[in-house]
């Protein structure tokens, strides 16, 4: 019994001195972002081995632009769009996460709602297929429904998982998402933050960052980028991929309206 309870705490020293080297390398990584400009991101090394096994090619567009080459309007307007007390916050808003937690909470529910009725109805019109009759085509239940998740992530916190996480949900992987969002917001200035995230943000299959997204999209650069076409672009970020496809989309000129008149009062870093 004796030899059990040292073997489970030698396992549990293990996964404790495992966990903090890990952290240890998440901290200096980011505490070499301070004055290295990174090369890539989790995310992007995905979405690169996705078009590789899928398309067999990478359509790749990135370039590297510094803050002061990057128009203040689409700083503005990122903002303004996806995180409009970033100045403030020390990486995490709480009030937002709580609310996005309660809006899931709810659609969740209404989806399940919606999912037994589904079932309900398909028992139903089976229950009313004659016993030994011929049947020309089989009762299908309709696919279950599915909870749209929204999220209160502020810039700081999508960084951190673009940098080093992958896209699965739980719990371990949004705990890793608040420290590394802590590191980030406590080793680099919130001016390195958001050129950080700019430059690496995705824009479109394969185009990353903001000088990438102004050519493809507007034929100019990143410093040059005026207001409309600013908003334009900050509107995008959520589901850039979609968007790229209907980029003059009714939704995006109207919700670029609104990014466009709330810019004004954004301060930045």
């Amino acid at each position: 019994m004796k030899a059990a309870w040292l073997q489970l705490l030698k396992l549990l020293a293990l996964v404790v001195v495992s966990l903090l080297a890990l952290q240890l390398y998440f901290i200096a990584r980011v505490a070499l972002m301070a004055v290295v400009d990174p090369q890539s991101t989790t995310f992007q090394r995905s979405e690169a081995w996705r078009l590789l096994t899928e398309k067999h090619h990478i359509a790749w567009s990135q370039q590297w632009v510094g803050y002061a080459r990057i128009s203040p309007q689409l700083k503005r307007a990122v903002i303004a769009s996806e995180d409009a007390s970033f100045v403030d916050h020390s990486g995490v808003e709480w009030d937002a996460l709580e609310k996005a937690l309660e809006r899931n909470q709810k659609a969740e529910a209404r989806v399940a709602k919606l999912n037994e009725e589904l079932e309900r109805r398909a028992a139903a019109r089976s229950a009313k297929a004659k016993p030994g009759a011929a049947k020309p085509a089989m009762v299908k239940t309709p696919a279950p429904a599915q909870a749209k998740i929204v999220g209160g992530s502020t810039i700081t916190q999508q960084l951190a998982k673009n940098l080093f996480l992958g896209s699965e949900r739980s719990l371990l992987r949004k705990a890793q998402e608040f420290a590394i969002t802590f590191m980030l917001e406590s080793l680099l200035t919130k001016q390195r933050i958001l050129e950080i995230y700019l430059n690496s943000v995705e824009w479109g299959e394969g185009v990353f960052g903001a000088e990438a997204a102004a050519h493809h999209y507007f034929r100019t650069s990143a410093a040059q980028l005026g207001p409309q076409a600013a908003a334009r672009l900050a509107v995008m970020l959520p589901a850039p991929k979609r968007f790229e496809k209907r980029p003059d989309s009714p939704y995006v000129i109207g919700r670029s309206g609104t990014v466009m008149a709330r810019m004004s009062a954004v301060e930045l870093p």
